[in-house]
Formats: C-alpha cells, structure tokens, sequence
C-alpha cells in the first residue's frame, strides 16, 4: 500500500485493533470476510454508495491495514494485511445488502437476552450479518467454518464479550438453518 493509498482510507473505517488474521481455511478468504465486515460498515455509517465503497476496497484506498500492538511495549504501528478473495468480498458485500431486512429479522430472534440488535454497536452487526448470509445463503460453506471465521474477526476487534455474542448468535442460527450439518460433525459431513 502506498502513502497515498494510506492517506486516502476513511478514518472513520474500523481497523482489526491487531494484524491477526482470522484463521481457518485460505487465508485470502478469511482476508475477504475481513475487508466485507469494514466496506458493510463503511456503507451503512458513511455516505458513499455500495459500489462506491467495493470499489475503494478493490482498488486498495480502504482496508488492507490493521492496528498491531507490541506486546512488549505497547507501542502501536499500522501493519498491512494480506491480499482478499475479491470474488467472495463483492459476493459477501453484495449478498448481505440484498438479504439485509431479512438478515437482520432473523439475528434478532436469534439474540438473548441483554442484546438489543437496534441498539449494538456496528461492527458487531455487521460481523452478524455477513455470518448469518454464509450460513444462510452460501451452502458451500459448512456452517461451522463460517462460525469460526467470524469468531476469529470478532476477536481481531474484540477482546470481551463480543467474540461470544458472535460465536452463539451464529451457531444458534446454524443450528436452526442447517440442522443436518451442525449434528454430523465439527466439519459439517465433509
């Protein structure tokens, strides 16, 4: 990423608070899941359209950066990630904003008590609402893969209660979406 680049990215988009990326599977792949939770964020807090906002990912203006910190001195630096799937960022981006009325009824049935959907913070909904269209709409992804990839983004923003929020939701989701794959196994039948 250039120093242009860097200098162009909204400031207001949410960087992983570490350059951890999320694991399990390609890497490429958890990298999109990544790069489509900050564009959907970007989207529903900014003023720029969708294809806007897929444009300046695909072209590098925005995302790519994460905050690492060093454990030893506490010293922050902006790291720059791996490079995302960018068939499955657009068909995340896209997806999700297609199925969003629907995306959102559902997590909100899916939530406990305590866990108010209109009032969460966005990026923990987005995080749900990409999690809930793979496992809603993308069967070529076993559930449980798709629980763990969110989990682990969950956790690249989060260190508290969050990463659980995320990790329930979702499989209580799974659990009623695709309930012959999450009993036949931790890799969904395959």
């Amino acid at each position: 990423m250039t120093d242009t680049q860097s200098n162009n990215a909204d400031p207001r988009a949410p960087r992983p608070r570490k350059s951890r990326l999320p694991g399990g599977g390609s890497r490429r792949r958890s990298a999109a899941r990544l790069a489509a939770v900050q564009a959907l964020y970007m989207i529903h807090i900014g003023e720029q359209s969708a294809d806007d906002v897929i444009r300046d990912f695909l072209e590098g203006r925005m995302g790519g950066e994460a905050i690492e910190v060093d454990p030893d001195t506490e010293e922050e630096r902006v790291a720059t990630l791996i490079d995302f799937d960018q068939e499955l960022f657009v068909s995340l981006v896209r997806g999700v904003l297609a199925e969003e009325t629907r995306i959102d009824e559902t997590v909100s049935q899916s939530l406990t008590s305590g866990w108010q959907w209109d009032r969460m913070e966005n990026t923990v909904r987005e995080m749900l609402r990409c999690g809930s269209y793979e496992i809603m709409e993308r069967v070529d992804v076993p559930p449980r893969v798709a629980i763990n990839e969110y989990v682990d983004v969950a956790h690249a923003f989060y260190a508290g209660p969050e990463t659980r929020l995320v990790n329930a939701v979702l499989d209580r989701l799974a659990r009623v979406v695709r309930p012959n794959e999450m009993e036949r196994g931790r890799d969904g039948g395959r």
